[in-house]
């Protein structure tokens, strides 16, 4: 499992998680392990530690 370590970095990877990019928005959406959304991010940027479906 993923630990933060308030450094603005995490050790680790969140390891049941993933993350695809939404092509019609530009943004970033979670999915955790049963496959269902998350949440997105705005901005542009992946998010750090989730492994990205292809």
């Amino acid at each position: 499992m993923a630990t933060n370590t308030g450094k603005g970095f995490r050790r680790g990877s969140a390891s049941r998680r993933s993350q695809v990019l939404n092509p019609r928005t530009g943004t970033w959406t979670k999915r955790d392990d049963k496959g269902r959304f998350m949440g997105g991010k705005a901005g542009g940027a992946s998010f750090k530690g989730i492994r990205r479906e292809e």
